[in-house]
């Protein structure tokens, strides 16, 4: 039986001998590839590192010696003493600093009082429980300055706003006679004006950064309310110093003027008239703006200006301790709100709460009428010429062209 030609021919046996080629080059290439080439001439083997001295070593506490929490004393061992029988276990250093004991720190005291210590001590402030200090005057002014204190703020506005709609304003019974009696000089009213003002700037910016993220950054997000109060803080802190220096002139000015007499007893014994139709005589002030001279603006003020400026750190030779620090903001805060809650009645009294007060801080006069219908005990004394009615020197008026020429 003849075989077909192809598979006779010698191209059909050079194809198989070409694969059978390429197969065994596949193969060696494969091996080459596991076993790395040796090189010609081999580097000496590379010497290994020492052993490194020193660093962190960790080690279980619950592995070396388990069993030293036996030993009576084991609660009074310091951090030297758990290092031998437990390294790693710093219970006791973190105990210490729980209960406020100040380590070592080379920074000197004089610009770092307290470097070594990082949780105060304990101590019990009043409507706090006795915890370390920041905590207890966190507990202070969260709890007890913060919703009490805007409770009055809101309580005094709102009993003002009902006297407002009740009363309406004081005054006005009786009918302009066009004379005018010096009340306020230049002087006087040049530091009311600077004091009231720094005042309001104080009182605007204490407001929004004690209470104004309950009522203000929900209105306006939060990024906003961080410029607002940043703004607020710095004005706060550069206006304190004007309120003091006004503060003091304001006191020395009107001292004289606010100081307790008999009729201040029967003024009080009346309420001043002013739940009936008319006012008990007094003298310049009577005795509501008298109690408001020293409850309202001297004391507190006072404690306010002395607080403030030891938070601003501008009293020399003070350390400026955490503790001090935390006592002075409560004392800022306190004396802040008393001065508010008086001086928004203040602030009634002479705008809208009583007819012609703003016009005598504004101009400096007010008309006779004015006078014997608010403090008539004062009208009298002018009228008698105890008190001159014009206590500054008048402003010359320049001569007209028809003046000159008669003359």
């Amino acid at each position: 039986m003849n075989r077909h030609p192809i598979l006779n021919s010698a191209a059909w046996r050079g194809w198989g001998v070409a694969v059978l080629l390429v197969l065994a080059a596949s193969w060696v290439s494969a091996q080459t590839a596991q076993t790395p080439p040796v090189p010609d001439d081999p580097a000496p083997p590379a010497q290994s590192a020492p052993a490194a001295v020193g660093g962190i070593k960790s080690a279980n506490i619950f592995e070396i010696a388990p069993d030293a929490s036996n030993d009576p004393d084991y609660a009074n061992q310091t951090n030297a003493q758990r290092k031998q029988v437990q390294p790693g276990n710093n219970a006791p250093m973190w105990r210490d600093v729980g209960k406020g004991v100040t380590g070592y720190s080379s920074l000197p005291v004089s610009q770092a009082p307290e470097a070594g210590n990082l949780i105060q001590p304990f101590v019990q402030y009043p409507g706090s429980r006795l915890t370390n200090a920041g905590e207890a005057w966190r507990q202070v002014r969260n709890n007890w300055l913060i919703p009490y204190g805007g409770a009055l703020l809101f309580i005094v506005l709102l009993a003002l706003a009902i006297f407002y709609m009740t009363k309406g304003p004081l005054g006005g019974h009786l009918k302009d006679t066009g004379r005018k009696i010096e009340r306020f000089t230049p002087f006087e009213r040049a530091a009311h004006w600077s004091n009231a003002i720094a005042f309001v700037v104080l009182a605007i910016s204490g407001i929004v950064m004690a209470f104004g993220k309950f009522f203000i950054l929900p209105v306006i997000g939060s990024t906003l309310f961080g410029w607002l109060t940043f703004a607020l803080k710095n004005a706060h802190n550069f206006m304190g110093p004007l309120f003091a220096v006004s503060l003091l002139i304001v006191v020395l000015t009107f001292i004289k003027d606010n100081i307790a007499s008999a009729a201040d007893f029967v003024w009080l014994s009346k309420l001043g008239g002013m739940l009936g139709d008319k006012e008990v005589p007094s003298h310049r002030f009577n005795a509501g703006e008298k109690g408001l001279f020293w409850w309202g603006v001297t004391i507190p003020g006072i404690v306010v200006v002395g607080s403030g400026l030891f938070l601003d750190k501008l009293v020399p030779g003070m350390l400026y301790l955490r503790g001090d620090m935390q006592i002075a903001h409560m004392l800022h805060i306190v004396g802040a709100l008393i001065m508010m809650a008086l001086i928004m009645g203040h602030i009634y009294m002479g705008t809208v709460g009583m007819k012609g007060a703003y016009g005598a801080m504004r101009t400096g006069y007010v008309d006779e009428a004015w006078a014997k219908e608010h403090h008539e005990l004062w009208y009298d004394d002018v009228k008698a010429g105890k008190i001159p009615a014009q206590r500054s020197q008048p402003a010359r008026s320049v001569p007209t062209a028809d003046a000159v020429a008669k003359a």
